[in-house]
């Protein structure tokens, strides 16, 4: 059994074919003429014609019909069910598919052009917003796909989110005005929700990290070995310094030029020789590449005569390190990752405490120890590294050193107005001064004089009552550089901030030419003050100048002066203090806007600001000129009266115009006739009207006349019937029943016309006066009946004359089960509706569809159900009950 479709999909969907059948028909000759346009015909009407355009985007947005409805019925028609995609509201061709949403696509287009993403970020957002395709897509982008993914499923995303966070990667604009809000709703409502929640996690740590920063909790020094960075990566190749020691292991490469051509390779075998041809064995283990080339000289020299010191030498060598042998060593103590190692010969202490992960937050930093032979051969301290940049006793390491990391010292916590707030690791011995020199010293926010240090009372010092902490003050110098306090593990120095409050300053606001703060010193009075902010405008009010005074107990006593002339000279001239404040008040302020408003037949009318001597050829120039169909003889003014006696608001009068005024024109300016008129605040002009003007209209006609196109109305009272035989009248195939009447003034929209009797009688009450932008379109014969609605079998009937409405729908299976047939109607071709009407005694009156027309019987209202009855019942009768009750309780209360 077909499925039913819906009257207004029908309705929609006939409308929209029948006006393409109507305008392939003018398009074609009579002969070629079909019943409705092929699908590449229709399309290409539309392409051609924008009125039809409009009246589809018009009908379908009126219609209340869904992109899937409209395309099922296009679909059932024959007709591309994408043929109306681009003029269904919110791109219905879009919809439904794979096709990412246009607020996905603006936040993916947000975050590509704030670099919230790199490219190939974008791209995979993209694609998986895309679904189907971003495999293919990625590829060719080169881009990875994640191992397993059949269709690039959404939870794959290979998404860097530290990235994505990092304020760094947003340009400097974008992140001043917007930083981190925008950034996070931006991934919110892009990302899934456990997503999301991972990006949280990384944004709270990375918070979290800051936050101990900031309030000095982080180690100092510490970080240098959890980051990824290639500074300690272990060297595999030279070049090195002549202070490195050669070994078992070490390949060279000795160079001879001049007299002899050649390039030896040499390798230190594990006894420490190398073999050089002609020369024989060396033993190099142990020695510097400076001891080496000493050693080269005196051996080279016995094999080549050519080889010596100076400019005299006829051959000349070069010896260089091409690859490094590598050591074993062994970093124990307090360390993330204890064990053996093998590094590079170039190596450092640094190098080994690196590849072991660091010292852990119970090791030491200031007293590493390098352990070879047995004994301490150098003791590192890395804040000499962190700090000063000094790598001296970062020594290189052999095979079996042994680098070995303590329990770390005491621990002094810096936070407050210093410039690297941390945990430092104290030496015995420093002081107070050698930490905030660790610190990077105080900012030029620090208070020297308000330094605290918050110290842990010994164990052997406490007393009961909670005195387990103490502050101690730190007294500074006279300039202001801090004491050599001894420090204890545990204590927590703060250096406090300057006050925020600015002094010796006050502020002039109002009126003058530089507002703000200015500079403060003793003895200084209003009219300096005055002078150093600019001086004051033209336009000050000289009545008054308000200062604001700040007393003892923050609050302000209001002093006032007056000023001379506009040079600024003070009558009383206050000598100023520090934190006044200075109001200069302007005299226009005080005065209420004024302005003059135009109306009527100009271009840009409305209210403009007034100014002394405006007249009226200067507001219209304001309002852009007079528009066409200005009255040039006369305009009226409402002014303001002098008398308000008798509830006058405003008198009108009238002045002359003339031709000057339609355009600027200087020589119609020279021979304008009419005088200047001046006006006067809050004057009301109105421009009037050529009475009956109007410009240009036209109607559109199309279909089945023999000259469509185009009309432009000749009267205002030029009717339907006039058009058509303008238009040439009706074609032999036409349908004077099915014509479209499309009324766009006031959105009326489809307007049901008996164009039958309108051409038999033009006399008839249907010819309507046409307006501008009423389209007529008459339809060919259509044969057919559309039935729709609960049939069991909605289709289109051919047409018989004189059947009514029972019979078609008797012809499309008859009524459903739920069809109400006491409500169904008929929309004839010319949009005219008909309903049925049954009468008990009398014949029904059926409506009898004309050939075109649509039938649609609608289902039967929902029913309340016995259940539902009954407890309504219920309710009316506890209801009338209780006023029942209520009435006789008054009744004897009143006897």
């Amino acid at each position: 059994m077909p499925s039913r479709i819906p009257r207004p999909l029908l309705t929609a969907a006939a409308l929209c074919i029948s006006a393409l059948s109507a305008v392939t028909a003018v398009a074609r000759p009579a002969a070629a003429q079909q019943t409705r346009p092929s699908p590449q015909e229709a399309e290409a009407l539309l392409r051609r014609r924008p009125d039809l355009q409009t009246q589809v985007e018009q009908r379908l947005r009126s219609s209340g019909l869904t992109p899937d409805q409209v395309r099922a019925r296009l679909r059932a028609e024959g007709y591309p069910e994408s043929l109306l995609d681009q003029y269904l509201s919110g791109g219905g061709a879009r919809r439904g598919g794979n096709a990412p949403s246009a607020s996905s696509r603006e936040l993916i287009d947000a975050m590509d052009a704030l670099g919230l993403a790199d490219s190939l970020d974008v791209e995979l957002l993209r694609d998986a917003e895309g679904g189907a395709g971003a495999r293919d897509s990625l590829r060719r982008r080169g881009g990875r796909i994640p191992t397993g993914s059949r269709d690039f499923p959404r939870d794959t995303l290979v998404i860097d989110s530290t990235r994505l966070l990092d304020p760094a990667r947003l340009p400097d604009t974008t992140r001043r005005a917007r930083g981190d809000t925008l950034r996070r709703r931006t991934l919110d409502a892009l990302l899934e929700p456990e997503r999301r929640d991972s990006i949280a996690r990384v944004d709270s740590t990375r918070r979290a990290r800051q936050a101990a920063r900031d309030s000095g909790l982080a180690i100092f020094g510490l970080d240098l070995f959890r980051q990824e960075t290639s500074l300690f990566d272990p060297n595999l190749a030279g070049p090195v310094d002549e202070n490195y020691r050669l070994g078992p292991g070490d390949r060279l490469m000795l160079l001879l030029t001049g007299d002899v051509e050649s390039a030896i390779p040499l390798t230190v075998t594990r006894e420490g020789f190398v073999l050089i041809p002609q020369v024989g064995q060396l033993y190099v283990a142990s020695l510097t590449l400076g001891q080496l080339e000493d050693l080269l000289y005196a051996r080279l020299g016995r094999a080549y005569s050519g080889v010596r010191r100076g400019p005299g030498a006829r051959t000349r060598f070069s010896v260089s390190v091409v690859q490094l042998r590598s050591n074993q060593v062994f970093v124990v103590g307090d360390v993330e990752r204890p064990g053996s190692y093998r590094i590079s010969s170039a190596g450092t202490a640094l190098t080994a405490l690196y590849a072991a992960g660091g010292p852990t937050e119970a090791g030491s930093l200031r007293r590493i120890e390098i352990r070879r032979g047995g004994r301490v051969a150098s003791v590192l301290d890395v804040y000499d590294y962190l700090v000063r940049g000094d790598a001296a006793r970062d020594v290189r390491l052999e095979t079996g050193d042994v680098v070995f990391v303590p329990p770390r010292l005491a621990r002094v916590r810096a936070t407050g107005e210093v410039l690297r707030p941390a945990t430092y690791e104290l030496r015995p011995g420093e002081t107070l001064r050698d930490l905030v020199q660790a610190a990077g010293g105080l900012t030029a926010l620090a208070a020297p004089s308000a330094v605290q240090i918050e110290r842990v009372v010994p164990a052997a010092q406490r007393s009961a009552g909670g005195r387990d902490r103490v502050v101690v003050q730190a007294t500074s110098g006279a300039d202001g550089s801090l004491p050599a306090l001894p420090l204890a593990n545990g204590d927590v120095v703060r250096v406090a901030r300057i006050a925020d409050r600015v002094r010796n300053r006050l502020v002039v606001r109002g009126n003058v030419w530089r507002p703000g703060a200015i500079g403060f010193r003793p003895g200084l009075r209003l009219s300096e003050a005055l002078r150093a902010a600019g001086g004051i405008r033209p336009d000050t009010y000289l009545g008054r100048v308000l200062v604001a005074r700040l007393t003892s107990d923050s609050t302000r006593v209001q002093l006032r002066d007056m000023l001379r002339d506009t040079t600024g000279a003070a009558v009383q001239d206050l000598v100023l203090q520090d934190d006044d404040e200075i109001q200069v008040f302007s005299s226009t302020e005080f005065r209420p806007e004024r302005y003059v408003a135009i109306a009527g037949a100009v271009r840009d009318g409305g209210r403009f600001r007034y100014r002394e001597g405006m007249t009226l050829r200067d507001l219209t120039l304001l309002a852009g000129g007079l528009s066409e169909g200005a009255l040039v003889d006369e305009a009226e003014i409402a002014r303001l009266p002098e008398e308000r006696t008798a509830g006058v608001t405003a008198r009108t009068v009238r002045v002359r115009l003339d031709s000057s005024y339609v355009t600027a024109d200087g020589d119609d300016q020279r021979t304008a006739t009419a005088p200047e008129v001046v006006l006067e605040p809050y004057d009301q002009v109105l421009i009037l009207r050529q009475p009956d003007f109007r410009l240009p209209r036209s109607v559109f006609v199309g279909g089945e006349v023999r000259f469509p196109g185009a009309y432009g109305l000749r009267t205002q009272g030029e009717r339907l019937s006039d058009v058509i035989e303008r238009a040439g009248g009706l074609t032999p195939r036409a349908d004077a029943n099915g014509v479209t009447f499309y009324r766009t003034q006031g959105q009326l929209g489809r307007i049901g016309v008996d164009l039958r009797g309108v051409l038999r009688d033009a006399r008839n009450r249907e010819n309507l006066v046409l307006v501008d932008g009423d389209s007529i379109v008459v339809a060919p014969r259509e044969l057919l009946v559309l039935v729709d609605g609960a049939v069991n079998a909605p289709t289109a009937v051919t047409y018989v004359p004189g059947a009514d409405l029972d019979y078609y729908v008797r012809a499309a299976g008859g009524p459903s089960a739920r069809a109400d047939l006491s409500r169904a109607y008929v929309r004839q071709a010319n949009g005219k509706l008909a309903s049925v009407r049954r009468r008990p005694f009398l014949p029904d009156d059926v409506p009898e569809p004309d050939a075109g027309a649509q039938v649609f019987v609608p289902e039967r209202l929902a029913r309340v159900d016995s259940q539902g009855v009954g407890q309504f019942v219920g309710i009316i009768v506890q209801v009338v009950g209780a006023v029942a009750a209520l009435l006789l309780a008054l009744s004897t209360t009143r006897n």
